[in-house]
């Protein structure tokens, strides 16, 4: 594959939490990542507007690390919690992009059971009391 660090995709500095040590993967290589196909991942780029990866000067999307969990995250909405794409879309606004991405988070946002999402809550407060 010569065409490999066309674009800027490798980096030799990084490694941090990346054991490819990329900074940008390309539609393709994302694809294989989250399993979502090419098409899909354009479209919801339309869809959610903050899915915009930058693009080469070939025009080509580069996703960084950030891009491929928010897409891992919309898949989620979609395909597992069964979210319509507006309703993923209002869910991600509630949310806030950034804070969508914590999982605890997410995971306690999206529980239907009321006393799990107590107990969290509370979990985490005996935690906080514990660092005082």
């Amino acid at each position: 594959m010569a065409g490999r660090k066309k674009g800027g995709t490798d980096s030799g500095d990084s490694g941090k939490g990346d054991p490819t040590g990329k900074l940008y993967y390309r539609i393709g290589e994302v694809s294989r990542i989250t399993d979502v196909k090419p098409y899909v991942l354009r479209y919801w780029e339309s869809e959610f507007r903050w899915m915009a990866p930058a693009k080469s000067r070939s025009k080509q999307r580069l996703y960084r690390k950030r891009d491929i969990e928010i897409i891992q995250l919309i898949k989620r909405l979609l395909y597992e919690e069964r979210f319509t794409i507006a309703g993923a879309r209002k869910k991600l606004r509630e949310l806030g992009v950034g804070r969508a991405l914590d999982a605890p988070q997410l995971e306690m946002a999206l529980e239907s059971d009321p006393r799990a999402q107590l107990k969290s809550i509370r979990n985490e407060l005996q935690e906080i009391r514990g660092l005082l």
